[in-house]
């Protein structure tokens, strides 16, 4: 009427907070939902993105892809029961994807997007209608009790590659809840808490940025070394893997007694890196070799006490073993959310299977980094790399390894290197061949300058021949003179680190199939007794303990 039609028009309110462009690319779009505090878009590039409101600024925490060929997204509906449903279109069909489950609810044939549509769904039944050549179309479904019982949830849809241990958490009315990582063929990360009075680990939260399998993990510890902030359990976690791809996030995990697991988990993406990328970035490209995009990441280790001043700002420092025959060392800015390649060097020649970065814990003058690298022929080499960490980043090379090893006939698939209360530093490490070989460094600085001036002597090497029947996929040092392996043929062992020789102290079998990694961490019980844990993967999870002569307790597996 007349005066609806003059009524004045609220006031502009000016140019919007925040603008983020281009979030959904090109074809834009198609939903925003509020949630819990924070804000979920969708869009029609197949991925929805969580964000948050900081600072009166839009932050993109992370984004989510369901599943594959899902390229549509149109909405979110969160569930009474905590699960999330993506509602979309694959070809001509509309989907209806559980999160939770992992799996498609309902696909119905509708000729695919570009119409109108509505779906509800309720206890008692679920319509879904559209329009399709001019005709309104109904769909209905009744509820039915659902037939299908599941014994034990899957954490992946493929093996696991690679597990970390981030650290165990103590929430007022439950049992000690450790925080895992893990990586798998199927291309996500999962983060998990495993309580240590139930059989089942419960994933808190799925990382799907990357586009091939994840073959690799690492992680800084967040507010002080221990990671343990005012909040909770706090992390930087690395994961790499196939196509030359490595993803950074933040992880915070706190206490939640409202919540099924205990634990809420927080996960913000802070960078990426893709060596083609890179290159595509690089000047006077066409006079170089263009780096290979299928090259794989084997292995990570974050260098540690790389927060220095000694640089303008402060760098974190992230080692990568590489299929191309490459040792690369990427710098993190984090405030700027750069991940940078620092430095190389194909001195290999050949695939590069596991790094393992560590410090000489001098004065900051003379502190000395230090890194670590095993190949495909059995060969071990000690790199300094401290010059190509304190130096502003200019993308040198990296110099000849300070000594190299032939430490098997075959290729190095576990590596690990614990410091002795002497100063000195044992390496250990296990191959293809089912050996094991341990040997004793001593770390000396010379009076040259900085790189010249570090000295690596060897004054102990032991070998163990035929120590497992199979690929030696997972080593630990424990102590000086406690060891653990595990390998292929499904043993884990024990063994006793005397002068010249490894004693078996115990062994026992594990369940899980093709292994592919171990982790280990301590724990010290309330009367004192210090006792070890191990978490193994492959084609599942397992967890076993142990104390400082055998095994004390059956693991717990998890596929």
């Amino acid at each position: 009427d007349e005066t609806r039609l003059s009524a004045p028009w609220p006031a502009a309110t000016g140019s919007p907070l925040s603008v983020l462009f281009g979030l959904h690319g090109k074809t834009g779009v198609t939903s925003v939902t509020i949630h819990r505090g924070y804000i979920y878009s969708t869009g029609r590039d197949g991925v929805y993105r969580q964000l948050r409101l900081q600072d009166q600024q839009l932050e993109v925490l992370q984004k989510h892809r369901p599943c594959k060929g899902l390229q549509w997204i149109e909405e979110l509906r969160f569930t009474s029961d905590g699960d999330l449903l993506v509602l979309g279109f694959h070809a001509d069909n509309f989907v209806v994807w559980s999160s939770r489950t992992g799996e498609n609810l309902h696909c119905i044939p509708c000729g695919g997007g570009h119409r109108s549509w509505s779906y509800y769904s309720s206890p008692l039944a679920e319509v879904f209608t559209f329009i399709k050549s001019g005709d309104v179309m109904l769909y209905h479904r009744e509820a039915e009790p659902c037939e299908q019982q599941v014994l034990l949830a899957s954490l992946h849809g493929r093996e696991i590659t690679c597990v970390r241990h981030l650290g165990a958490m103590e929430v007022p009315g439950h049992a000690t809840l450790n925080v895992f990582v893990t990586g798998s063929e199927d291309t996500t990360a999962c983060v998990l808490v495993l309580s240590e009075n139930s059989q089942a680990a419960m994933p808190l939260a799925r990382l799907s940025d990357h586009i091939s399998s994840v073959r690799a993990l690492a992680f800084a510890m967040g507010p002080g070394d221990e990671g343990f902030g005012d909040e909770g359990l706090s992390a930087l976690l690395f994961s790499a893997g196939g196509r030359a791809q490595i993803e950074c996030y933040q992880l915070l995990c706190t206490g939640d007694t409202v919540s099924k697991s205990a634990v809420a988990c927080q996960v913000i993406h802070v960078a990426s890196h893709r060596l083609d990328k890179h290159w595509e970035q690089k000047k006077n490209r066409h006079k170089l070799v263009k780096m290979d995009p299928e090259t794989r990441y084997m292995s990570l280790s974050v260098v540690p006490g790389t927060t220095t001043k000694q640089l303008p700002t402060p760098w974190k420092f992230l080692a990568a073993a590489c299929s191309d025959g490459s040792v690369r060392i990427f710098g993190l800015l984090e405030a700027a959310r750069k991940l940078v390649l620092v430095a190389e060097s194909f001195h290999h020649q050949r695939c590069v299977l596991k790094v393992e970065a560590f410090l000489l814990p001098l004065h900051p003058p003379s502190r000395r980094h230090l890194l670590c690298s095993a190949a495909t022929d059995g060969s071990v080499a000690f790199w300094d790399i401290t010059v190509a960490l304190l130096t502003e980043p200019v993308f040198p090379a990296l110099d000849t390894p300070l000594v190299t090893i032939m430490a098997h006939s075959c290729g190095v698939n576990s590596l690990h290197i614990r410091k002795t209360p002497e100063g000195q530093y044992l390496v250990a490490s296990g191959s293809d061949d089912g050996s094991i070989h341990v040997c004793l460094l001593e770390v000396a600085l010379g009076r040259g300058e900085a790189a010249a001036g570090t000295c690596l002597q060897v004054l102990e090497r032991v070998s163990r021949p035929c120590a497992h029947a199979a690929h030696v996929t997972g080593i630990r040092v424990l102590r000086p003179d406690l060891l653990l392996s595990a390998s292929v043929d499904q043993r884990l062992t024990l063994w006793n680190r005397l002068p010249g020789e490894l004693v078996p102290l115990s062994s026992t079998f594990f369940h899980v199939p093709d292994l592919a990694e171990l982790d280990c961490w301590e724990v010290v019980e309330a009367g004192g007794d210090l006792r070890y844990y191990c978490v193994l993967c492959g084609q599942g999870l397992e967890i076993h303990g142990c104390g400082a002569q055998n095994w004390w307790s059956q693991g717990r597996r998890q596929m």
